[in-house]
């Protein structure tokens, strides 16, 4: 019987090799990499250096004054097996990512498309009242009007003045409501980035493929966003996904301007309050460590899960 397997052919005599061919191309473009290699060079030191430190600091422990002593494994088994207080920040984060992740995303998309519909000067206006809320620093503070626990708070008194209820709710120091308003908040300020990175990626969808698609049989706007519109702008999408997911797994700093540190009963603690509890104050730099690697990992993990589910768009 012949051979069914391909065997793989030598390069052709005076074909150079791929590390000849790499070496040979970044040689003919060393100006561009003279160029970028700042960048590089501040990327890896703030970026990629303290991700791997952190991933050998978690195997150790680590107080900022002694020399870090190797633990193996020790600070993940006390996380999950010893640390209930992190098992309670692992389920407050995943509520509020898998709530606010998607909802800000697809309200970024939605609102982005609609928008995209006005005219020029209307877009511009429009575009400005939903972005403001992300650039406006401390503006989420207006919640604390808004739901202050006295009978001065906008709705507590407007509650009490109605007869729905006699005395004022203490909605920043109820266990029952923090996390709701916590959430609340948090889709009123995340029309951030990735919205106007939408609004871009809309705004340059040619014309032409409305045209063709309309000759092609799509019906209506539905399925010129689904076959058309998304597809084209899937570097966006990407984009938005990124950012979505670092917001609503980093989103800390409203919850104690909102709530306190801790908050009541721990209702609103996520695992990026426990990070900043263990590195912050207590200085367990090597169990701190170990909780931003699990955080990490997460990230990393739901950064792929919709990587793979965006391929799927027009398919």
């Amino acid at each position: 019987m012949s051979k069914t397997k391909t065997e793989k052919r030598p390069a052709a005599q005076g074909e150079p090799s791929k590390a000849q061919w790499t070496w040979r191309e970044m040689k003919k473009n060393k100006v561009a990499y003279v160029m970028i290699a700042p960048f590089m060079l501040l990327f890896f030191v703030f970026t990629v250096f303290p991700v791997l430190l952190s991933i050998v600091l978690s195997f150790t422990d680590f107080n900022l004054l002694e020399f870090p002593h190797f633990l193996g494994l020790d600070n993940y088994i006390r996380l999950f097996l010893d640390d209930d207080i992190f098992i309670l920040a692992c389920q407050n984060t995943l509520i509020f990512a898998s709530i606010t992740g998607p909802v800000s995303y697809l309200l970024s998309l939605l609102i982005a498309w609609f928008i995209n519909e006005l005219g020029p000067k209307l877009r511009s206006v429009v575009t400005l009242v939903f972005y403001a809320p992300s650039i406006s620093g401390s503006v989420y503070l207006v919640w604390q009007t808004l739901f202050s626990s006295d009978s001065y708070g906008w709705v507590n008194g407007t509650l009490i003045n109605l007869g729905i209820i006699d005395d004022a709710i203490l909605w920043f120091k109820d266990a029952d409501y923090v996390m709701p308003l916590c959430i609340v908040v948090a889709l009123w300020t995340s029309l951030g980035t990735a919205f106007l990175s939408f609004i871009a990626g809309l705004q340059n969808v040619p014309r032409h493929l409305y045209e063709a698609g309309a000759v092609d049989g799509i019906k209506n706007r539905w399925q010129e966003l689904w076959n058309i519109t998304l597809p084209y702008m899937k570097p966006q999408l990407m984009f938005g996904a990124v950012l979505s997911i670092t917001q609503s797994f980093g989103f800390g700093a409203i919850v104690d301007a909102l709530c306190g540190f801790p908050s009541v009963e721990y209702a609103a603690h996520t695992i990026v309050h426990h990070l900043n509890d263990y590195g912050g104050q207590r200085y367990e730099m090597g169990y701190a460590s170990a909780i931003a690697v699990i955080l990490f990992v997460v990230m990393v993990g739901a950064n792929l899960i919709i990587k793979k589910g965006l391929s799927k768009i027009g398919q």
